[in-house]
C-alpha cells in the first residue's frame, strides 16, 4: 500500500465517521413483526437505530449498483453490433485443434 492510498483510506475513514456521527432524530412506523425480527439481531448492533441505518445504507448501495449495472448494460447494448463484429473477426483467426 502506498503512502497516498494510506492517506486516502484514512481520509475516507474520517469523512465516513463524520457523516455517521451527524444524526437527525426522526420517527418511523414499523410493523410489530419487523420490530421483533430486528430485535432478534440486537446482539449484533448497538440499537435499533444502528440496525436500521446499516440496513438503509446497504439497500441504498444495492440501488446504486443496480443503476450502474443498467448503465453498463445500456452501453453494451448500444455497442452490441460492433462488439459482435469484433468477436466474429477474432474467431476467424482461431486455429482448429
Amino acid at each position: 500500500m502506498t503512502g497516498v492510498s494510506i492517506v486516502w483510506n484514512v481520509a475516507a475513514d474520517v469523512i465516513g465517521w463524520y457523516i455517521w456521527s451527524m444524526k437527525i432524530k426522526t420517527s418511523v412506523t414499523l410493523s410489530e413483526e419487523l420490530v421483533h425480527t430486528i430485535d432478534e439481531f440486537s446482539d449484533q448492533f448497538k440499537n435499533r437505530s444502528v440496525f436500521l441505518e446499516t440496513a438503509a445504507w446497504a439497500f441504498i448501495e444495492q440501488l446504486r449498483q443496480a443503476e450502474r449495472d443498467a448503465q453498463d448494460m445500456e452501453i453494451i447494448n448500444r455497442n452490441a453490433t460492433y462488439l459482435n463484429d469484433e468477436v466474429t473477426d477474432a474467431l476467424t483467426y482461431q486455429v482448429a485443434l
